[in-house]
């Protein structure tokens, strides 16, 4: 979206901008120096012209900034509004001239005045709302604009052939249609893209008073009202109306101009509300405070008194409107929370936290990189990165590099926010590599535990099933040979009774193997002298020494155990080893397991068995590492390192 945005916004036209501009401020000076020549008497016409003049001048400054960075269709229908406006200011100068000095066109000047604002001024209620987006209209916003540019061109035309011609009903439709657009403009202000909504609030608000300044049209000459009503309706448009369209259309990339469009703004909205307040406190006062003179006094006070708190809720208002969650920090923090909270997945939660720094910051592009992979990224660069370290608990976690739009810089205030937001990220690139250890932790738990499945699936169907059938079968043979030849039976029941021992001692070691009693009961050293005892029972001589184990927290005693257990027994069955040492010592970071045999060594090529794979996993399981290498003595060496801090 931003580089979508800045990529189109960098192409403009800044000559037709220039023009437009230029001749816009032409039209409302060398009227303005018109009207004062010709000294008109204050009526409703002057009224008009103050607002033609000065939406000329405003409007096109607005369609000439934002031709010069964007092309885009509302810029050309402001331009419209602006030299329309112009020209009939113009008319309304140049007829009150003639009004004093006979001069030729007054007819045509007239004719002017009545139609030159029409089209422009329609469409910037009735058309511009609906193309403020960055993306396709859909069927509602091509409707609205079919029908607000239907309005516009029917009171255009009405106006030029017919200019005494009751326009009653066309005037009740634009009214009704500009406010459907203000609610179209105010349902995507809080459901439409992130990316669109600043600056959309506040052209709701314009498009409303535009729309309602249209009511006393309406009714014009049915209902006397004072002769400022209509053009301050429209004035008090202009206090928003202009800085929304220059917001929402070029998305807040102002190119140095935020400070005055934000003082412009508070400016105007400070101006027109003290006077409404002064306004309204003395035409109250006037009615109940008896004397000449007292209720301009007291609203004089009160709106000295109204001036510091409504300068501060304007400036905070007027700060989000044309820096978005920038001006306030907290907001894009608690975006940020937002995404914390909600992400699904440690992909989604990364991707969602550098696009909400993104748009909170006004960014072009902004990439996170953990470990110098890159995790996440929003936008497309078009020049290298200003590289932001993440640190969390003074360790560096990550890299978030950030471009701004050609043309701008991060001013001190973007910095500081900048700097404040960073910390989340760090803090969820923290949480999205937890949520991924434990993902993986998980993955290997379960692995661990099909294996040892296996294990036993494996001992119980090759090794004691088997027995078991053959000891059924030495039973009913024994059964048969009672009758005939009890000598033999007794033997074939001697036999199946030492058969029938070995099969239990098998599962006492199956069982002992798998966790043995004594390693809870006693710990890890004498459950590995246990283990050593049984193995020289077999004929192999296992030497053990334990170094500092006697605190070690369960879980890791027991992956120690499991490993130890796997080399052990490769070695009895796979190594042709006569013993083999086992050392296992605890120091300050970390238990360190090593065994060694005697054997004939690892033969080349070979793949790593179940056992293998058991011991890699347990050790893996607890953050540490395994390796199986062959020693100068031509047998195996098995080593593992395991954290004592994970324990």
């Amino acid at each position: 979206m931003a580089s979508g945005n800045a990529g189109r916004s960098a192409v403009g036209t800044p000559r037709v901008a220039g023009t437009v501009a230029g001749l816009a401020w032409l039209l409302a000076v060398g009227s303005t120096v018109l009207l004062f020549a010709a000294r008109p008497p204050v009526d409703e016409l002057l009224w008009f012209f103050t607002v033609d003049a000065t939406v000329a001048a405003v409007y096109g400054t607005v369609a000439g900034l934002t031709l010069s960075r964007r092309r885009h269709p509302v810029p050309w229908l402001v331009a419209l509004m602006a030299l329309g406006c112009g020209v009939s200011a113009l008319a309304m100068a140049y007829s009150a001239f003639a009004a004093r000095w006979p001069l030729p066109g007054v007819g045509t000047a007239a004719n002017l005045i009545s139609v030159g604002w029409v089209p422009g001024t329609l469409a910037i209620f009735l058309v511009v709302p609906w193309l403020v987006r960055d993306h396709r209209l859909g069927p509602v916003a091509r409707l609205g604009v079919t029908l607000g540019g239907a309005v516009s061109v029917a009171l255009f035309a009405v106006n030029v052939s017919q200019p005494d011609a009751p326009v009653t009903w066309l005037v009740v439709a634009a009214v009704m249609l500009g406010l459907v657009a203000s609610g179209e403009v105010t349902w995507r202000r809080l459901r439409g893209p992130v990316e669109e909504r600043i600056g959309l609030g506040w052209l709701a608000v314009g498009t409303a008073i535009m729309a309602v300044s249209f009511v006393p049209l309406a009714f014009y000459g049915q209902v006397q009202l004072p002769i400022w009503f209509t053009p301050v309706l429209h004035l008090v448009a202009q206090a928003v109306f202009p800085a929304a369209i220059l917001v929402a259309v070029l998305r807040q990339r102002m190119w140095g101009l935020d400070l005055a469009i934000s003082r412009a703004v508070l400016g105007g909205l400070l101006t027109v509300g003290l006077v409404v307040l002064y306004t309204a406190v003395t035409a109250v006062l006037t009615r109940l405070l008896p004397g000449d003179g007292i209720a301009q006094v007291v609203a004089a006070a009160v709106v000295a008194v109204a001036v510091q708190p409504s300068r501060l809720w304007l400036q905070s208002h007027v700060r989000r409107l044309v820096y978005g969650d920038a001006a306030e920090p907290e907001r894009a923090v608690r975006r940020l929370g937002r995404h914390l909270g909600g992400a699904q997945s440690p992909e989604e939660l990364l991707n969602g936290l550098v696009e909400s720094v993104g748009h909170a910051l006004r960014l072009e592009s902004a990439t996170l990189e953990v470990d110098g992979v890159r995790a996440a990224s929003w936008g497309s660069p078009t020049a290298s990165p200003m590289l932001v370290p993440l640190l969390h608990r003074g360790t560096e976690v990550g890299v978030l590099g950030v471009t701004v739009p050609p043309g701008e810089a991060l001013d001190a205030r973007a910095l500081r926010s900048l700097g404040e937001l960073v910390s989340v990220v760090a803090a969820g690139v923290v949480l999205a590599r937890a949520s991924s250890d434990l993902a993986d932790a998980r993955q290997r738990l379960t692995s661990v535990r099909l294996e040892e499945r296996r294990v036993i699936r494996r001992e119980l169907h090759d090794g004691l099933g088997p027995s078991l059938a053959g000891i059924r079968l030495g039973l009913q043979g024994a059964r048969n040979l009672l009758g005939s030849d009890p000598g033999a039976a007794g033997t074939l029941l001697a036999a199946l009774q030492e058969e029938l021992d070995g099969r239990v001692d098998d599962v006492r070691t199956l069982s002992r193997n798998l966790l043995p009693p004594i390693l809870d009961e006693l710990g890890l050293e004498p459950a590995l002298a246990e283990l050593a005892a049984r193995h020289a029972e077999g004929g192999l001589d296992v030497q053990v020494r334990c170094v500092g184990t006697e605190a070690l927290a369960s879980p890791l005693a027991t992956a120690a155990y499991g490993i130890v257990v796997e080399a052990v027994m490769n070695v009895a069955r796979h190594a042709s080893a006569s013993g083999c040492s086992v050392e296992v010592v605890a120091d300050a970071e970390a238990l360190r397991i090593v065994v060694e045999d005697d054997g004939t060594g690892v033969r080349p090529g070979a793949v790593p068995g179940v056992g293998t794979r058991s011991m890699r996993e347990r050790a893996e399981e607890q953050g540490g590492t395994l390796c199986v290498e062959p020693t100068a003595a031509g047998g195996t060496r098995v080593a593992a390192g395991l954290p004592l801090g994970v324990a």
